[in-house]
């Protein structure tokens, strides 16, 4: 089986972008017609997200206006191919690869609607080849970006010589309900905003970067309800459980140890945590899981305070901030997100 290296990762960002604080009168606005008590509680969430900034497909002002799922989607559809097409073109720039020299491309997202998807038209615009092996990844939410890892890992662990990307492109504002006043889309109005990252992998032998030691999905018993979306006549409508966090601290023990230990790691092995930012409450509930064991993972941390959660290519974010540090060989990484089904996905790097 050849080894399985991550070479490259870069992230591209929507034109807008507002700060929390500059976000909030407009809350207030769209709120002003609801009980003060409520209202105050949502700005409250606002303020207390663990969000400073994120970044949008559209402007605040269209994102606080009544627009049909069709107008939402056509923007979405576009701003998608421009985003992932620079994701695309700034890795390929960092490692000096052609476009044409990869051999398989993976696109995620769940934010949008389109067929064809993403992929075919990275294909035409920078002229991949054309027996390239092309997989989109449309339902698994913000695990999706780990899912992408995994499927590419495996893909290279059992074709030598070959270079994969997996581009992530999401616009949760997309989705944004504007006579949703439940409890759901207030938090994820909150925490998440729009972005693009891609990934480049390789099974070549002179290939630099971490490599892959080992892989895995874990699923959660009828656990379905937990989190994704319903399908409305005004868009993809939010479902987001309040015992996410809950859930996923209970199942934290079997997520994390059988997992390293497959893999002949521990988690005091484990230097770097490259964790998915869900939220701040999933931020916490880990912090209070590894804190003891003197495990931090502030790089989650900023991610979700300088882009928000971005859904799948939020961890993505957080990967590229650890590719870019000086990191000593032998030291390791665990990279794990969570998502719909519901499910953790994990990756174990090594340096």
């Amino acid at each position: 089986m050849s080894s399985v290296k991550i070479t490259s990762v870069s992230k591209a960002l929507p034109q807008y972008s507002r700060t929390t604080a500059d976000i909030i009168p407009y809350v207030n606005l769209w709120l002003s017609g609801q009980e003060d008590r409520f209202r105050r509680k949502v700005v409250k969430i606002f303020e207390g997200a663990g969000v400073d900034k994120r970044y949008g497909i559209i402007d605040i002002e269209e994102v606080f206006m009544a627009t049909s799922f069709e107008e939402k989607n056509t923007i979405y559809v576009r701003e998608v191919k421009k985003l992932g097409s620079e994701a695309l073109k700034k890795a390929l720039a960092k490692v000096n690869w052609s476009a044409d020299s990869l051999d398989y491309i993976i696109t995620v997202s769940c934010t949008g609607i389109m067929i064809p998807s993403l992929d075919a038209y990275l294909i035409n615009e920078h002229h991949l080849k054309q027996d390239v092996v092309r997989l989109p990844v449309t339902e698994m939410g913000c695990a999706a970006g780990v899912s992408g890892l995994i499927y590419a890992s495996n893909f290279l662990k059992n074709n030598p010589n070959k270079r994969a990307a997996i581009v992530a492109v999401e616009s949760p504002t997309a989705t944004f309900q504007l006579n949703d006043y439940s409890m759901a889309n207030m938090v994820s109005a909150a925490i998440f905003g729009d972005g693009a990252s891609c990934v480049l992998l390789s099974s070549e032998e002179n290939a630099v970067g971490p490599h892959i030691v080992g892989e895995e999905m874990y699923h959660f018993k009828d656990a379905t309800h937990l989190m994704g979306f319903d399908l409305t006549n005004t868009g993809l409508k939010m479902i987001l459980d309040p015992a996410v966090p809950e859930v996923i601290a209970s199942h934290f023990p079997k997520i994390v140890h059988p997992f390293l230990e497959k893999y002949g790691s521990h988690i005091e092995k484990v230097d770097h945590l490259v964790f998915h930012p869900g939220g701040r409450k999933i931020v916490q509930t880990v912090e209070d899981l590894f804190g003891a064991l003197g495990k931090n993972i502030d790089e989650t941390r900023g991610v979700l305070k300088a882009y928000g959660n971005m859904s799948s290519c939020t961890v993505l974010y957080v990967l590229e901030r650890f590719m870019d540090k000086s990191i000593e060989k032998g030291e390791q990484g665990l990279i794990l997100s969570f998502g719909p089904g519901f499910s953790a996905q994990r990756v174990l790097i090594e340096w």
